[in-house]
């Protein structure tokens, strides 16, 4: 075994082990920690398989945007994780059922992918070609060309989604107090503040049966 393959292995073990972690997490915050460990052994599995483009755009996109978004609602929000756990072994087996379901029909598609070929040798003039061949670009290429109407279709969809998303939490709530931002550009200060003209008040005076006496108001205060 080589050093790429133990590379894989120890790659591969870590991602099962943050992959079970995931599910089985009591709090939701070490949840969210251990799907960015996962997402970030994939990434490394994808650099030994040469698809660079594909592991930083993980990190950057899912790590570095969508976790951390995450992150930020899971802690600001106060989830009540008891209340979500109360049916969770009743609804295990059919849960159970379905998973090892969707197990075997992607070992059913993927399932020629692992056999073991052996790999064409190219000539010594074609294999420097194929060295210098950027991964990224023949991505790119290929998306942009053959893939175009497939890209703009799942655009379409992402921002059909996302303007679904704004209105559904834009729609108007009884309990929400609500501030229409027009009618604060067009406030004016006359209309805040009014000012009231009020007597000066005066301190009080004592007598001489040492009553206090009240110069402004003409009120007596009994000792």
């Amino acid at each position: 075994m080589d050093v790429k393959t133990g590379f894989f292995y120890f790659f591969a073990a870590v991602l099962l082990f943050a992959s079970f972690r995931v599910i089985t997490a009591r709090n939701p915050v070490y949840a969210a920690l251990f799907l960015v460990l996962a997402f970030f052994q994939a990434s490394a599995i994808w650099l030994l398989l040469k698809a660079e483009f594909l592991a930083i755009a993980l990190v950057l996109v899912y790590v570095g945007a969508v976790m951390v978004l995450f992150l930020f609602v899971v802690m600001m929000l106060d989830i009540n994780t008891d209340s979500l756990r109360q049916n969770f072994w009743r609804h295990f087996p059919l849960a159970a059922g379905v998973g090892v379901l969707i197990a075997l029909e992607m070992s059913a598609v993927l399932i020629s992918g692992f056999r073991i070929s052996e790999e064409p040798k190219l000539p010594g003039a074609a294999s420097q070609v194929a060295q210098q061949v950027s991964n990224t670009r023949e991505l790119g290429k290929l998306i942009y060309t053959q893939y175009v109407y497939s890209l703009s279709v799942a655009a379409a969809i992402l921002l059909v989604a996302m303007i679904a998303a704004i209105a559904l939490t834009l729609r108007q709530r009884k309990d929400s107090k609500h501030i229409d931002a027009a009618d604060q550009v067009r406030v004016r200060a006359r209309d805040r503040m009014e000012v009231v003209k009020l007597a000066p008040t005066l301190p009080y005076a004592k007598d001489d049966a040492g009553s206090a006496v009240g110069a402004a108001t003409g009120t007596e205060k009994q000792p």
